[in-house]
């Protein structure tokens, strides 16, 4: 096999392949090595939603900037991609309250502003203890069972080579040792997300890094109509960077804490997104650890399940699949980004929202270290 290359990519998830897709697009040669034999792992376990608007600081940055690139490359790698936007639904007025802030701030070319008439006449939700809501026009969606494959389809028909069932065992600068032997690298990036902590322990352990698992569904409901793109509730507003610093969001909190303990024990997050088939993804709930269980309770599937019938008033949700997605968490930073040997990049996402930012992260991450080399 080849093996010599201007970059090496350590890892076939979304995040590396966003990276070889920038190295790919500036002419450099290009291989992907993973230990896997296909994409796999939370870059399909996911809702597939760019969550762009409700970001923040650094985040929304490269939300913003690869916006284009996931439409781009919907078209060039052939999967399907939406500029659906995200609705969010008020319950109550302290959430409703949270909507105007975050509005206000952002402006409406970002975030628009919807009373109790316009986001039931949007939405096939029931009408109970509804104020409000918003519409965030800038998000974007994709299928995620379906676009990472593609974009590592398309990369490997577009010359980037694939090194399957490859595990990376070692670094050295210029040289990436492997399962099968020694790639050299002019850069590397690795980009394995919570298995950072099997290649470089110690700034796993440095940063905090565990192991975050989901309670996630796939389901149909008897909808009245379809739902029109990917929906917030009042939990999410207690999830994302971009409404943690406005003055109403404590309220939030502290009702929904004191009305339901059990769901903060869960560390729920009630959000749906439609997908092209008709079906609709519900999640998620989130458990820390540095090795994750196998077992996954009853409670948390019960628990977004009961909560899909109150908010869409109906009387069944037919699930047609279940899973325990995982996914890289650390306290206190969304990205881990260091340089523990010459030329080798660790570049991992530590929230959930490796999808939204992976294709402007890379970007910066593929212009910096080349500007470097």
């Amino acid at each position: 096999m080849t093996s010599t290359y201007d970059v090496v990519v350590v890892g076939a998830g979304i995040v590396g392949l966003a990276h070889a897709y920038h190295a790919h697009r500036r002419g450099l040669t290009v291989a992907v090595v993973d230990h896997a034999d296909r994409v796999a792992g939370a870059s399909v376990q996911n809702f597939g939603h760019a969550c762009i608007t409700a970001q923040s600081d650094t985040a929304l940055a490269y939300a913003r900037a690869g916006r284009s690139h996931w439409l781009d490359l919907a078209r060039t790698a052939g999967f399907w991609a939406a500029e659906s936007g995200t609705h969010c639904v008020a319950r109550h007025e302290d959430e409703f309250a949270v909507l105007e802030q975050f509005a206000e701030l952002r402006g409406a070319e970002q975030a628009q502003l919807l009373d109790r008439t316009a986001i039931l006449d949007r939405l096939p939700i029931a009408d109970t203890d509804v104020v409000g809501g918003m519409y965030l026009p800038l998000d974007i969606q994709v299928d995620p069972r379906a676009a990472a494959p593609a974009i590592g389809r398309w990369l490997e028909s577009s010359g980037v080579d694939f090194h399957w069932r490859t595990a990376a065992t070692s670094f050295a600068p210029g040289v990436v040792h492997t399962s099968r032997g020694n790639l050299h690298a002019g850069t590397t990036f690795v980009t394995v997300n919570h298995d950072i902590d099997r290649l470089f322990p110690e700034s796993a352990e440095r940063s905090g890094l565990v192991r975050c698992r989901l309670h996630m569904l796939r389901a149909t409901l008897p909808l009245r109509a379809p739902l029109p793109s990917p929906l917030f509730t009042g939990w999410s507003l207690l999830r994302y960077s971009g409404f943690e610093n406005l003055p109403a969001v404590a309220d939030v909190a502290a009702r929904l804490q004191a009305e339901y303990p059990g769901y903060v024990e869960l560390d729920l997050h009630q959000m749906y997104t439609p997908q092209p088939d008709g079906s609709i993804l519900l999640g998620d709930t989130h458990v820390r650890e540095i090795t994750t269980s196998p077992f996954q309770s009853e409670e948390g599937f019960r628990v977004l399940i009961a909560e899909a019938q109150s908010l869409f008033g109906v009387d069944r949700v037919d699930v047609t699949e279940r899973w325990q997605g995982t996914y890289c968490s650390a306290p206190g930073s969304e990205f881990l980004l260091e340089e523990p040997v010459h030329g080798v990049h660790i570049v991992t996402v530590t929230t959930g929202i490796g999808m939204t930012t992976s294709m402007g992260l890379a970007l910066a991450g593929v212009d910096n270290a080349l500007m470097r080399a």
